[in-house]
């Protein structure tokens, strides 16, 4: 009798749409043949086979990177944006301050001199 193995999380099947693919890989997968393909015929008359199947390979790539890589359930532009995010967007030093509310009730209501120079 066959066994067919069945995920305890339903949240992680996908459906497939032709040929065991989703519907992302295929858009994707489209894209990569539509760009890199006219690449390869265009250049493999001047460079020859070998580079134009390297460069049909570079520009190939990130429609590929998009279509299959996947971390903790995020696509890949959802996971790029976090790093661009991080890296270069939110700053380097995000000193930590507090605002003590029991030392603002010792001093009587009054604001710290640093508070009235902002």
């Amino acid at each position: 009798m066959p066994y067919v193995q069945i995920p305890k999380d339903l949240a992680k099947v996908k459906t497939k749409v032709a040929f065991n693919l989703t519907k992302r890989q295929l858009i994707c997968f489209s894209i990569a043949i539509a760009t890199a393909l006219p690449a390869y015929f265009l250049l493999k008359g001047t460079l020859g086979t070998t580079f134009a199947g390297l460069i049909m390979l570079v520009i190939a790539m990130p429609s590929f990177l998009t279509a299959m890589y996947e971390k903790n359930g995020q696509p890949f532009e959802k996971v790029m944006k976090q790093v661009v995010t991080s890296i270069f967007i939110r700053p380097k030093a995000r000193p930590y301050k507090t605002e003590n509310i029991y030392e603002y009730l010792e001093r009587g209501g009054k604001p710290l001199e640093q508070d009235k120079q902002k």
